[in-house]
């Protein structure tokens, strides 16, 4: 399959980055976590994931995107990008009912 549709390249992206569980788990724990990010350190303690293998993933959900990191100090702290996260769920629902759902249980 051939396409350049950038906004389906990079929407693919991100759902490739989510179809991993830890990268789910970690995602779900990020939006749970204070607006100015969780601390990596957090992320690893809760989760229980290696500090090497904690950092791939998160390497691999920022590039996807779906988390922005930021240095305090020493500290890296991991902050969901919810504009990113509702365009992706946007994109998955546009045309649901071909375009104009009008089902209740649809959105």
């Amino acid at each position: 399959m051939t396409n350049s549709d950038p906004t389906l390249t990079a929407f693919s992206q991100c759902l490739k980055s989510l179809g991993h569980p830890a990268r789910l788990s970690i995602l779900r724990l990020v939006v749970q976590g204070p607006v100015e990010g969780t601390p990596a350190g957090e992320i690893q303690t809760r989760l229980g994931i290696p500090g090497s293998t904690l950092s791939h993933h998160l390497a691999d959900l920022t590039q996807a995107g779906l988390v922005k990191v930021a240095r305090q100090g020493t500290t890296l702290r991991y902050a969901a990008c919810f504009d990113r996260l509702k365009a992706l769920t946007n994109y998955l629902w546009e045309d649901c009912c071909g375009g104009g759902c009008r089902d209740a249980n649809c959105q």
